[in-house]
């Protein structure tokens, strides 16, 4: 069966399992996404793990999109699933208000989620409920802000601000270019 036909099923799978929490489905150039209310994330993944015809044993990628001033809820969470038995993929998009930016964590389905939503936190600022070890992955423990949020600022004149390390680490590099080698033709 062609893998968009395959991925049409599972999204009626899903409306029939879950007729309250699936809002949606989209296609875009043959690869289907089912939008989902993130009360229950945790129940479908799951299901989408666990359900023998499905067997989405792979968490391919966790990621983050702000659509600030384009829709609400701004933030959304996307997840890439593939069953490696099965050779089927999915993709599910959970909406995460800007109010509450929280949606339980999915790292008891997938081990693999843990350092993906430890991203997804450290560069939107989107806290995972359960999750064993949230903290910053990316930026140093003392950012402020999330860096890939729309209205985070795109020049480093944040004053006060700024990474109070940065100018440090700046400096450093600039005494260490004496140390490059050059590679001279």
């Amino acid at each position: 069966m062609e893998p968009k036909l395959i991925a049409q099923t599972i999204a009626e799978a899903l409306k029939t399992r879950f007729p309250e929490d699936v809002k949606g489905t989209r296609e875009f150039r043959g690869q289907v996404s089912v939008i989902v209310r993130k009360d229950r994330i945790k129940e479908i993944m799951e299901y989408l793990h666990d359900t023998p015809q499905w067997c989405f044993s792979y968490l391919r990628d966790v990621c983050g999109v702000d659509y600030r001033g384009r829709k609400e809820p701004r933030f959304e969470i996307v997840y890439q699933l593939y069953s490696v038995s099965h050779q089927h993929a999915i993709r599910i998009r959970a909406e995460v208000p800007e109010e509450d930016p929280v949606i339980d964590s999915v790292v008891g389905v997938w081990d693999g989620a843990n350092w993906l939503e430890r991203e997804c936190y450290d560069m939107f600022g989107i806290r995972f409920k359960g999750h064993p070890d949230l903290r910053r992955i990316l930026m140093p423990e003392d950012w402020e802000g999330h860096p890939l949020r729309k209205d985070y600022p795109l020049k480093s004149d944040l004053g006060e601000k700024e990474w109070k390390d940065l100018k440090e680490v700046y400096d450093l590099a600039k005494e260490n270019r004496a140390y490059e080698m050059r590679q001279d033709g």
